[in-house]
């Protein structure tokens, strides 16, 4: 049996994004990271206005948590959503998506990975990103 693990946040590092990924100002904050049972990262991704990830899928499940401001979210195919602090959405394995900021808001996340490996694809577009939720 494992032992309790506590990670916290103080000694976690805030880095900018990747913008070979990302557009757009945002930083990201690996809270947590355990391979116990099934391999778990935990997120904490601030989007400024504009700030977005590219289009992406991943290997397993993606919860978002927003915890600040407002965070848009699209799966491909369908119109984008607006989501406040207090809402969550899960993404299912291989499911295109994105997230970031409303536009003319800022917004946090955060992102609970399980068992994922992240595929990055092209950037969302500046007509994607603005078009109405």
């Amino acid at each position: 049996m494992g032992a309790m693990r506590i990670f916290r946040s103080a000694a976690a590092g805030v880095n900018p994004v990747d913008p070979n990924t990302f557009v757009g100002p945002a930083t990201m904050q690996r809270l947590a990271e355990s391979e116990e049972a099934v391999p778990v990262g935990v997120y904490r991704v601030a989007f400024a206005d504009g700030g977005r990830t590219n289009w992406h899928t991943h290997s397993g499940p993606q919860w978002l948590f927003v915890v600040e401001g407002r965070i848009r979210v699209q799966r491909q195919g369908e119109p984008a959503q607006d989501l406040v602090a207090g809402d969550a959405v899960v993404f299912s394995p291989n499911e295109k998506h994105w997230h970031g900021a409303v536009p003319g808001f800022a917004g946090t996340h955060l992102a609970v990975n399980v068992d994922v490996v992240t595929t990055w694809l092209e950037a969302v577009s500046e007509a994607e990103y603005g078009a109405e939720a």
